[in-house]
């Protein structure tokens, strides 16, 4: 009987956490006395998030509480790509950030290369904006796992469909 085992590597993040820490940052922004009177909104859009506010060191801070919000719900921040920050007219200034989900194709082909030049008892596959990793043995995709945790890849990754 030679059954395979086999997992997907993706990148993704839990959209509900991300709400989450989203409306936590809120709270804590408007409880906060130096972001008080700022009038600073944060808004969750399909990809991205938009920050409203009135100066660049508001902005920082946004930025502290957004990613000490979204570090204490396990969301990795390789998720955020922090966009250009533009004029929105008065003295306010407007940010958007995109949500970075699913493997771009030259990243793909990287994740593939490595395993496959590493790993000669393993088969990565590119589906679409995943790689999947077979193998005969579930030790060898442990051991494909543990390599690829230990690259530091621009974007987040996860392993699922394990079996």
């Amino acid at each position: 009987m030679a059954s395979t085992y086999s997992f997907d590597v993706v990148s993704d993040f839990d959209r509900q956490e991300l709400v989450n820490a989203i409306d936590q940052a809120k709270r804590e922004i408007d409880s906060r006395y130096d972001l008080k009177d700022t009038k600073t909104t944060l808004d969750l859009g399909a990809e991205s998030i938009t920050v409203n506010t009135d100066s660049d060191f508001t902005l920082q801070a946004v930025h502290t509480i957004l990613n000490t919000k979204a570090a204490k719900r396990n969301l990795s921040l390789k998720i955020f790509d922090y966009g250009k920050t533009e004029s929105a007219g008065g003295s306010r200034i407007r940010q958007e950030i995109k949500l970075k989900k699913g493997l771009s194709s030259e990243l793909a082909k990287q994740i593939s290369k490595l395993v496959r030049d590493e790993f000669k008892k393993v088969q990565p596959s590119i589906q679409g904006d995943s790689v999947r990793v077979s193998a005969k043995a579930k030790d060898d995709l442990q051991e494909v796992i543990q390599r690829l945790k230990q690259e530091d890849f621009p974007v987040a990754l996860q392993f699922t469909n394990y079996r």
